[in-house]
């Protein structure tokens, strides 16, 4: 795996900061042996235009929450709200229309990359939480 802590923490952040806002289909993409300018793709999608720009404030507001706070260096197609763009240097956070995610379909793309795994914290404590209620006998 070539991705570096910065380019994890960044993308794991920004992929929880995404869960939170409910976006669909969250995929973390090790790019850094095909491409020299990044070291991750995060994509996620939205079924609506509100959503992806919800899912989008999110991730900008996790990462500049981080210790070391991260700011994007270019965001792009903000004003359609079907495909948005947030370049990181470290990664790039693609959020999607649904249907833009199918059209272009980046994650077919990129297939011969490996992924990063990311499990949404919600999912785990929720697993736990059901778990944990079991009925006593």
């Amino acid at each position: 795996m070539t991705v570096s802590d910065r380019a994890h923490e960044l993308a794991t952040a920004a992929a929880q900061a995404a869960a939170d806002k409910k976006a669909q289909d969250i995929v973390i993409i090790d790019v850094g042996d095909q491409l020299a300018i990044t070291d991750a793709f995060l994509v996620a999608s939205a079924p609506n235009e509100r959503q992806v720009l919800a899912i989008v404030d999110a991730i900008e507001e996790r990462l500049l929450d981080l210790p070391e706070k991260a700011k994007p260096v270019r965001r792009e197609g903000e004003r359609g709200g079907r495909w948005v763009l947030l370049d990181y240097v470290d990664i790039v956070v693609h959020v999607q229309h649904t249907e833009e995610r199918e059209f272009y379909a980046l994650d077919r793309l990129w297939k011969d990359c490996p992924t990063v795994p990311f499990v949404d914290r919600d999912l785990v404590e929720a697993d736990a939480t059901a778990g944990s209620a079991a009925p006593a006998e």
